[in-house]
């Protein structure tokens, strides 16, 4: 281990070592009850519930869970010490009722209540409500939560504390005419925000005034579902922005310090996927000034606890300006933990007793650097949108000092509809910001999901991308650089180096398979003829033979399906030739050694690599993932005999499918009708809004793919459908 890595882990040990005989030696403030906490309910579920109560579980502290019909045997519940049953799986009917909660942390004698992020974790009601119950809420006061709370208020408060601010308008009048007139004003494009609430949830860029009154009114929609209030708040939008933001935190005794920045600039659908601390590219001159920034705002509030205050950084003239503050635990929390070497759920526990911060702001350390990588169950090729479904192989990578994975979902588990589709979160930590990097590349490359679309070779393709390495990030990183991130089918140079790279990965499954059936037969060998089920299996006077049909199902190009046929034949010293039939396509020999389970050590074209298989079945077809090296392909195979219809067409981007009349428009995913916007008989232009589908809080509008008259709409507002079912059809004029 290099000598710098060296010094940076003991003198993390160091100052922790310190940390620890501080809170040893202190006498802590009593929280309002005069005892310290012992039981905590967890308000919240899947990761974030988990991570709160590991570090309850090493405080000594137990902890409680609540849970959904949904969610009976998730890892949050089998986390907790205790769980209780709170209501059905929409989030309305079990997470955002408060008034359960209180009644199941009254039920199980918890003395404090953790929000963690999201739901009712910036809810000034409900903190008000846990301290009026007698419980202690971990997190900031109320008073602190309402203010900040209302983006609106915020802006004026923020405005009077000295710190710089977006042009908008932050009024309290909502009139949609009023509110035309005020974009008209600050001049487009400009940024319409929910004045409640975050996550990217209801947030919509406007170019021009004709498309104001419905991205106005699908805001208002999202707003209402995801917060329980539809206000909205308009600011001019910057169009090469930075999101980089601040940790600060503080004591019920008036201190309050900020932990360094975080970049959460690489986006999409407004909502962060890899964020970074600290933040590259920046001079301390800087990195002091948006610090002190951030605790000028947290004072202005009177603000205890682990707070975040964003701002929106201009890049053409470095100027940086308040966003909004967020009154909880962020999701990204762990980057700001991995570099000053603190657990910031324990911060927010001694707080909540009454103790003092720790440290000093002099004394808040700046070690390395790390990254976090938000893996999300979604169909990247749609436009990311979310995807539901099972967990079939789920194979994190290892954890240790430097690599950390937060997740609430196991092997086997449902993603579901009705909340959100984050898997897991992936931070790695290194002595600078290139040595992590390094690791959150190996690291993606390792995590492997089967079952449901993710995002995970995304996240990859970014991570290599020559301006992320550089560091040069901004908020349209994604929208920038699409043509370099996203393989396009109609390039004949990158089609075909996929499909060499998809042949590669289908003779190495082949190989695979047929390793692993011999192993099985020569175990238990049928009717006890073993002779014709040796390695390699016996025949007289040639070698066995065998063919194989792999449908590569392309991430980047869904547009229809292609088929490979191998042909393998069984050679005399044990391996394998795999040929793909195409002329220009030579043999490929492949030696296989069967590891364990579906580990395999593989040797091809004189390279020796480690390869891992996860197979399931579903829907009449084996579906056979593969990893070696940084690649990861994804095959079917049907299952049985052909049935007459065919199915080669299902993973078609566009509207028609072979099962459906020409015309027809499918659901791009599973999700909640909340708006239909014609009638059966409309006749609509191509591009025109016909319905609005809701899942996991995010609106999609459904487009007509051509002009026409509307037919064979069945569904309706409140109606539950599934991915892929037929909502309309479009026939000519």
């Amino acid at each position: 281990m290099p000598s710098r890595v060296l010094f940076i882990r003991r003198e993390l040990h160091h100052r922790l070592s310190n940390f620890q005989r501080r809170l040893l030696c202190s006498s802590p403030v009593k929280n309002q009850n005069n005892r310290r906490i012992e039981k905590i309910l967890v308000a919240n579920r899947g990761e974030i519930a988990c991570r709160i109560m590991r570090t309850a579980r090493r405080l000594g502290i137990r902890t409680v869970a609540v849970y959904s019909d949904s969610d009976s045997h998730s890892l949050h519940v089998k986390s907790a010490d205790e769980a209780v049953h709170i209501g059905t799986a929409p989030a309305r009917l079990s997470y955002l009722n408060a008034s359960s909660i209180i009644e199941a942390a009254i039920r199980t004698g918890a003395q404090a209540i953790h929000p963690g992020y999201g739901f009712l974790s910036e809810s000034a009601g409900f903190a008000q409500h846990c301290e009026d119950e007698g419980f202690v809420f971990i997190g900031p006061p109320a008073s602190a939560i309402r203010d900040m709370g209302d983006k609106s208020a915020s802006k004026k408060i923020m405005g009077a504390a000295g710190v710089p601010l977006v042009p908008g308008y932050h009024g309290d009048e909502q009139d949609i005419d009023l509110m035309k007139s005020e974009a008209d004003k600050i001049g487009y494009p400009v940024l319409i925000k929910p004045t409640h609430g975050g996550g990217g949830k209801g947030m919509r860029i406007v170019r021009s005034p004709n498309e104001f009154v419905d991205s106005f009114l699908g805001a208002q929609r999202e707003a209402a579902a995801s917060f329980g209030v539809d206000a909205i708040l308009l600011e001019k939008y910057i169009t090469r922005p930075r999101h980089i933001e601040v940790q600060v935190f503080g004591d019920k005794h008036g201190n309050i310090i900020h932990l360094y920045e975080r970049d959460c600039s690489v986006q999409r659908r407004h909502q962060k996927i890899i964020e970074e601390a600290p933040a590259p590219n920046v001079l301390d001159d800087f990195r002091s000034h948006v610090g002190y920034a951030a605790v000028s705002a947290a004072k202005a509030v009177g603000y205890y606890n682990a707070g975040t205050v964003e701002f929106i950084v201009d890049t053409s003239s470095g100027q940086f300006y308040f966003m909004e503050m967020n009154t909880r635990l962020q999701v990204e929390h762990p980057v700001t933990e991995m570099i000053i070497g603190q657990d910031l759920v324990e911060w927010q526990i001694r707080v909540a007793n009454g103790e003092l911060l720790p440290m000093r702001q002099s004394q808040v350390p700046l070690l390395g650097h790390a990254f976090e990588a938000r893996i999300y169950a979604e169909n990247v090729p749609k436009g990311f949108l979310p995807a539901t479904g099972v967990l079939h192989h789920y194979h994190p990578v290892p954890i240790s000092a430097t690599v950390r994975v937060e997740t609430g979902v196991e092997q086997g588990d449902t993603v579901s509809m009705h909340y959100d589709p984050m898997i897991a979160k992936l931070v790695v930590w290194g002595e600078n910001r290139a040595a992590a990097l390094v690791k959150l590349k190996d690291c993606l490359s390792k995590f492997q999901v089967a079952g449901l679309p993710t995002n995970i070779d995304f996240l990859l393709r970014l991570a290599n991308h020559q301006a992320f390495e550089n560091g040069d990030v901004e908020t349209h990183f994604i929208e920038n650089f699409w043509d370099e991130l996203f393989v396009d089918p109609s390039n004949p140079a990158l089609a075909q180096e996929s499909h060499h790279a998809a042949k590669l990965s289908a003779a190495l499954v082949a190989a695979c398979i047929c390793e692993k059936e011999l192993k099985a037969l020569k175990e238990r060998p049928p009717g006890g003829l073993s002779i014709w089920y040796a390695h390699p299996p016996f025949r007289v006077h040639h070698c066995a033979k065998r063919s194989m049909e792999l449908e590569w199902v392309n991430e980047y190009d869904s547009s229809c399906s292609k088929l490979l046929t191998l042909s393998i034949t069984y050679q005399t010293d044990g391996s394998y030739l795999i040929e793909t039939g195409e002329n220009s396509s030579p043999g490929l020999e492949i030696k296989v050694a069967h590891s364990a389970d579906q580990d395999f050590s593989v040797q091809a074209d004189g390279i020796r690599m480690d390869v891992r298989l996860a197979i399931y079945s579903k829907d009449r077809n084996e579906h056979l993932h593969i990893w070696h090296g940084s690649h990861h392909h994804y095959f079917k195979q049907k299952i049985g005999l052909d049935l007459p219809d065919d199915d080669e067409t299902q993973h078609k981007p566009t509207f028609e499918t072979a099962s459906h009349p020409p015309g027809t428009v499918v659901a791009p995913m599973a999700g909640l009708v909340v708006k239909v916007l014609v009638k059966n008989g409309t006749k609509v232009e191509e591009g025109q809004p016909i319905l609005v589908l809701e899942a996991m809080k995010m609106e999609h509008v459904v487009k007509a793919p051509t002009a026409g008259y509307i037919q064979g709409l069945q569904v309706a507002a409140g109606q539950q459908v599934s991915d892929s079912v037929a909502l309309f059809h479009v026939k000519d004029e």
